[in-house]
């Protein structure tokens, strides 16, 4: 195998650290070795994120974000890592996503003459604007990376569309599947005592439990008003119905979601749920209302449908598997749908029968081999991640 080579993971939220934990033991599996860097963007959620999994990060970053704008963000994360790589020059740059740290590892990176591998290449939603900037990094990243791991077939067609070279691109599935699959079967103590009071009773069949997230930027303001509205309005036609929403960390966001449903006694309002907490109450749910990409790729390995609070998505995998339904933020839309699903157990079960369209729990594995082998450790990649075979084994219970 050789000397023991270096790779550097780079995370900078929570979301990236999740998907890319799988990764730190199937890298030394291949007999690499994988570095941790928390880029200093959100450091606390990457901390907490990685605990769930029993790991630290190897290097944390210091960063002065000044008025928290993107221009200041990529100019702290950009130097800093400069910094640290020009005396601790690794093999390869591993990042995960569209995140701003995403995009400034990537360039400091390709300045540095070092090959790159992108986790979850190929995610389009072809505008711009929504998301933004997650569209315009991810599409940016895709320039100047060596390996593309699409999580899904869909990806792959994005990236050939887009002139990347097939010869550079392994289909893994996503590595979230792998790290909600692990986490889940730890069966952890949920640490907020309402919301395990809501899961127990879902888990008892008491209850339906209604899991709500709404983060991104575009759903903030009016959005997020109409989509408050629909729960009240589902709250007051289903006696049985339970919501736990996890407020945005954003002051102005979890104001208007307290004002709305902060004294309602089937509703609780929390924080930001540890990620095994969010975990347990995903797969105790009935349906989730989620603007969350995250969700979209978790939720369909519970059997749980998803209603999709957003006009556009770049996972249209789990639409078009049926798992998924793309409402947006009406509120007559919102709360019909979620009516229709709540009414007939079958529709919800015909929506999951298939399984999860973005992987199978053995993503890391198929990265860290493409890794292995994009370094000249592995004489071939590995064979690509297909949902129409994987789904053929799949069984629904719940």
């Amino acid at each position: 195998m050789g000397p023991v080579t270096e790779v550097h993971l780079v995370a900078g939220t929570r979301p990236e650290a999740i998907k890319l934990a799988p990764l730190v033991s199937a890298l030394r599996d291949e007999g690499l070795d994988p570095v941790f860097i928390a880029s200093g963007q959100h450091p606390t959620m990457v901390h907490q994120a990685l605990d769930a999994f029993g790991l630290q990060s190897d290097v944390a970053l210091t960063i002065d974000r000044g008025s928290g704008s993107q221009a200041q963000l990529v100019a702290g994360l950009t130097v800093a890592l400069e910094e640290y790589w020009n005396h601790r020059p690794p093999a390869a740059v591993v990042v995960q996503g569209d995140t701003t740290t995403v995009l400034s590892a990537a360039m400091v990176a390709f300045w540095a003459k070092v090959p790159i591998t992108h986790v979850e290449a190929g995610l389009r939603s072809h505008d711009l604007a929504a998301p933004i900037p997650e569209e315009g990094n991810r599409r940016l990243v895709g320039q100047v990376a060596r390996l593309h791991l699409a999580p899904t077939g869909d990806a792959l067609a994005n990236l050939t569309r887009e002139g990347i070279p097939v010869e550079n691109i392994v289909v893994t599935g996503n590595t979230v599947v792998d790290a909600v699959l692990k986490i889940a079967a730890q069966r952890r103590a949920i640490e907020d005592a309402r919301v395990a009071r809501f899961v127990e009773r879902a888990r008892a069949g008491q209850s339906r439990l209604l899991l709500v997230t709404a983060h991104r930027r575009e759903s903030w303001g009016e959005p997020l008003n109409r989509v408050l509205q629909a729960v009240l309005l589902l709250l007051d036609k289903y006696a049985d119905v339970e919501v736990v929403l996890p407020a945005h960390p954003n002051p102005a966001v979890g104001e208007q979601v307290r004002a709305y449903l902060q004294d309602h006694p089937r509703v609780v309002v929390t924080e930001p749920l540890p990620y095994p907490d969010l975990v347990s109450t995903l797969a105790a749910s009935t349906l989730v209302l989620s603007d969350s990409g995250g969700i979209q790729e978790e939720a369909p390995s519970f059997g749980v449908p998803v209603i999709v609070l957003r006009d556009v998505t770049e996972r249209m995998e789990a639409v078009n598997a049926g798992c998924a339904v793309l409402v947006g933020t009406d509120r007559d839309a919102v709360c019909g749908t979620a009516c229709r699903l709540l009414d007939d157990q079958a529709l919800r079960r015909a929506m999951v029968s298939r399984g999860n369209p973005f992987g199978d729990g053995r993503a890391a594995d198929r990265s860290a081999r493409a890794i292995a082998w994009m370094l000249g450790r592995r004489d071939v990649a590995p064979s690509g991640f297909s949902f129409e075979s994987a789904s053929s084994g799949f069984s629904y219970e719940n």
